[in-house]
């Protein structure tokens, strides 16, 4: 029988609150017309489609695989899922009884099923090098990477000098004005092909004009980027798991399509949680995973251009059958999402820790990768409690508290927190930091809430 998904979990797709808002206007049988619904043989996943009534004369045709999931919608929104496949899933989300029920598909939603399934089969093609292209030059790719290591030695040698100089001439004497300094910095790194350094080295330029106690944060700054370069330079001599931290600090891609083919494992990952963060020219996506089996946590980002949300949606507190491969590591978290081999499905709630527990994981994670700001964690049995300067989450039985990160407090995810836990202890994930936690979701009895 059709399991159909709540609506927190199809609210869960939203990219921002105001698609939320928006679909949910758009929850009601009026503006739709020729909905249904089916399960393909040979696939996973239900497959919903409608008509939806806007301003123009022709209706938007949209369609959603929850295999995926994947959407499709005619309307010129630039967001995706958009509100129209929300509302769609909104109300397919009713029941059986309801305004969406079983049928065949039309002939457009059958076109984009198609091309979709052709797609998936190039892309296997091509990840087991079947694309016709024959295979690479391995002794071309080992110039090519003996070259670009040469070249990042040098940069990092040359943010080595500058650092050094940096500390003779004084710290408390840093002002503004050292803040083009530091952007060319970043852009000679760039040029020696290490995005990580140059991005670390941009973050300098702002530290003097971020409030009182500056110079102490800067020399933090100064010693964590210092200890980068000197891994970089000496890589050929750490052990392996150090060095593929330093690798990926230093900003150096993974070939996910390699990876998955040597080293993925297959799970039922619970998602826990999912963010966007927006910059002038990328919207990045963090989907936090956990195995059921392994107990392994992942933290897998997809992309998007500037004012677009990135492709891959996982709705919070569900579960996916996949394949799921981790970025070499000392202490592995990102991943790369390969095969899916099921519909995501309703997950369980997640076995969570204390806050004293919490603590310590981030800080034996500290001592692999010394440049991590943060470490996912569960916390079982908390309670927010908002006080005069912030919010802290208490264990239940009055052992310990963790400040909840300053740069959380402003989000009204808090006052929803507080509103689901109603004083009583929650589940709530997030990330643990220097700066205190940061609750991405909370579970209220077994739904997931995002926050």
């Amino acid at each position: 029988m059709e399991e159909r998904w709540t609506s927190e979990q199809v609210l869960g797709l939203a990219p921002d609150a105001a698609s939320r808002k928006a679909g949910t206007r758009l929850s009601a049988p009026g503006p739709w017309s020729d909905t249904g619904c089916t399960a393909p043989a040979g696939r996973e996943g239900t497959v919903v489609w409608g008509l939806c009534r806007g301003s123009g004369s022709t209706p938007y045709r949209t369609v959603a695989d929850l295999g995926g999931p994947a959407y499709k919608c005619s309307c010129p929104s630039r967001k995706f899922p958009c509100k129209h496949v929300l509302g769609l899933l909104l109300l397919w989300s009713a029941g059986p009884g309801g305004a969406v029920g079983p049928a065949e598909p039309p002939e457009w939603v059958a076109q984009w099923l198609s091309a979709r399934a052709g797609a998936a089969t190039r892309k296997a093609q091509r990840a087991a090098g079947g694309d016709g292209d024959g295979p690479a030059d391995p002794e071309a790719a080992r110039r090519r990477a003996e070259l670009r290591d040469a070249r990042t030695a040098d940069g990092a040698a040359e943010l080595e000098q500058r650092l050094a100089d940096g500390v003779r001439a004084g710290l408390a004497g840093a002002d503004r004005s050292d803040s083009r300094a530091w952007e060319e910095v970043a852009a000679r790194m760039v040029d020696a092909q290490a995005p990580g350094l140059a991005a670390r080295a941009g973050e300098l330029a702002v530290v003097p004009s971020s409030g009182p106690g500056w110079p102490g944060r800067l020399l933090e700054e100064y010693a964590l980027l210092h200890l980068l370069a000197r891994g970089v330079r000496a890589l050929d001599g750490l052990p392996e798991g150090p060095a593929a931290t330093v690798r990926s600090r230093a900003g150096r891609s993974v070939d996910s399509a390699a990876l998955l083919s040597t080293r993925a494992v297959r799970d039922d990952w619970l998602v826990l949680g999912s963010r966007d963060s927006a910059s002038e020219r990328l919207t990045t996506r963090r989907i936090w995973l956990r195995g059921a089996r392994t107990g392994a946590a992942a933290l897998v980002l997809s992309f998007g251009a500037a004012g677009r949300a990135p492709d891959l949606v996982l709705p919070v507190g569900m579960s996916v059958d996949a394949d799921l491969a981790h970025h070499p590591a000392a202490r592995p978290l990102r991943a790369s999402l390969g095969e899916r081999h099921a519909a995501p499905a309703p997950g369980p709630v997640p076995p969570g820790t204390t806050v004293a527990d919490a603590l310590s994981a981030y800080g034996d994670t500290l001592r692999d990768d010394p440049w991590l700001d943060s470490w996912p964690a569960v916390l079982a049995g908390v309670v927010p409690v908002p006080l005069d300067d912030g919010w802290q989450l208490a264990d239940a039985d009055g052992g310990d508290a963790l400040p909840v990160d300053p740069g959380a407090r402003g989000r009204a995810g808090l006052w929803r927190l507080a509103a689901v836990s109603g004083g009583r202890p929650v589940t709530v994930f997030g990330e643990c930091g220097h700066r205190g936690f940061s609750p991405v979701t909370v579970w209220s009895g077994t739904e997931a809430v995002p926050l």
